[in-house]
């Protein structure tokens, strides 16, 4: 049976992306990265609010002593509340000319993460950086590359035992899963987890024959990785050996990353390019947040 969507009723973002349910808040938190803003809704209330940005935001993660950390184009900030004065805590390790963050968020134990896209899209430029603030150096937060050789950084996430990190190449078709080693941040041994199949030549919007390519994701609480499938109007639920598990048709053509939220976790948000938000209810729930601890 096809998931009933409903659309939030919000003005559309022109590419919606780094959704999360902020538990204590009981409120949706996403941005818009070309339109440099975060924004948040209250479901209760049906409060909406526009954070405007100096620079396209890639991704935001919760702060647990309270406001956000975000990744702007020329680097990692923290912000002590909404709307707050933006205090820098890394420098873009790149050009940013050609090159911004994209997708990341917090880890497990309260690190953050966050991956580039290399716009030229030519090569395979873009990293996966970690910034450990809770290292005690008297320096600040230590930005460091954890994993590279993609295109377009996207669907970072972690499996429910923090001993699998997953991320994908949206330019590349491609989910990858490295072992990984929560206590020391280290990334072990990789494997496929899925590859999908690239756009045919010549593809168009609206044709059939392509079922888009890896962009954001999450992961619930039976360790299944749901990956919103860009130019595919769809979400896949993949099993942790990457097999499919489920297909949810989305609303939007090109759906750009799912989240859990809800008192129960069970209300399923996915964000989108050109469109408002959309949410439907599932039978399993998803992992919380994570908070930046830093």
């Amino acid at each position: 049976m096809a998931p009933t969507w409903t659309p939030l009723p919000l003005a559309p973002d022109q590419l919606g992306e780094s959704p999360f349910w902020h538990p204590a808040e009981e409120r949706l938190y996403w941005v818009d990265i070309p339109g440099r803003c975060v924004r948040r809704w209250d479901p209760a209330s049906g409060e909406a609010q526009r954070w405007d940005l100096p620079q396209e935001p890639g991704c935001i993660a919760p702060a647990q002593a309270g406001g956000l950390v975000l990744a702007l184009r020329d680097g990692i900030w923290r912000a002590r509340h909404w709307g707050g004065a933006l205090e820098l805590l890394a420098s873009c390790p790149y050009d940013p000319a050609t090159t911004r963050f994209n997708d990341g968020k917090a880890d497990p134990r309260g690190r953050f993460w966050a991956g580039t896209l290399f716009q030229p899209k030519t090569a395979p430029e873009a990293r996966l950086y970690c910034l450990d603030a809770g290292t005690g150096d008297p320096a600040g937060p230590r930005l460091q590359a954890m994993a590279g050789g993609a295109t377009t950084g996207n669907g970072l996430a972690w499996s429910p035992d923090a001993r699998t990190l997953y991320w994908a190449d949206t330019q590349d078709h491609v989910v990858r899963a490295w072992a990984w080693d929560a206590e020391a941040n280290a990334l072990g041994g990789m494997r496929e987890l899925h590859r999908f199949a690239p756009k045919p030549t010549g593809w168009q919007p609206g044709q059939p024959g392509y079922g888009g390519r890896p962009d954001g994701a999450a992961v619930d609480a039976e360790g299944a990785y749901w990956c919103a499938l860009y130019e595919g109007g769809r979400l896949l639920r993949l099993s942790p050996q990457g097999q499919v598990l489920a297909e949810l048709p989305t609303p939007m053509a090109s759906p750009t990353m799912p989240c859990f939220g809800g008192a129960d976790g069970r209300t399923l948000y996915v964000t989108g390019a050109g469109c408002a938000p959309a949410s439907t209810r599932v039978p399993v729930p998803g992992l919380p947040v994570n908070f930046f601890i830093g």
